[in-house]
């Protein structure tokens, strides 16, 4: 695989796993007992910590690149895999 195949992946695994770890620990105002200020939205967050969610997102992307990595060079899951989709159950 090239370094730029890697690359590419690799943000893209990052890219859907910040949309997944976003909500997480994100409290509203109302929650924290905090004042909200005139025309806030009442959903918005009031605990919202950036660094926290780029750490977060950065450590389970390169867990989950890792596994693809690895079934990419180990060949553990491939399209053969999924012939029973087209065949029907074999008995």
């Amino acid at each position: 695989m090239n370094w730029t195949s890697i690359v590419a992946i690799y943000l893209l695994f990052w890219v859907l796993t910040a949309f997944v770890v976003l909500p997480f620990g994100v409290r509203t105002h109302e929650e924290l007992g905090l004042e909200k200020i005139p025309g806030q939205a009442d959903s918005a967050p009031g605990n919202f910590k950036p660094l926290t969610v780029l750490l977060r997102t950065t450590l389970l992307s390169a867990a989950l690149f890792a596994l693809y990595y690895a079934n990419y060079s180990y060949g553990w899951v491939d399209r053969h895999s999924f012939d029973f989709l087209i065949n029907g159950p074999t008995g």
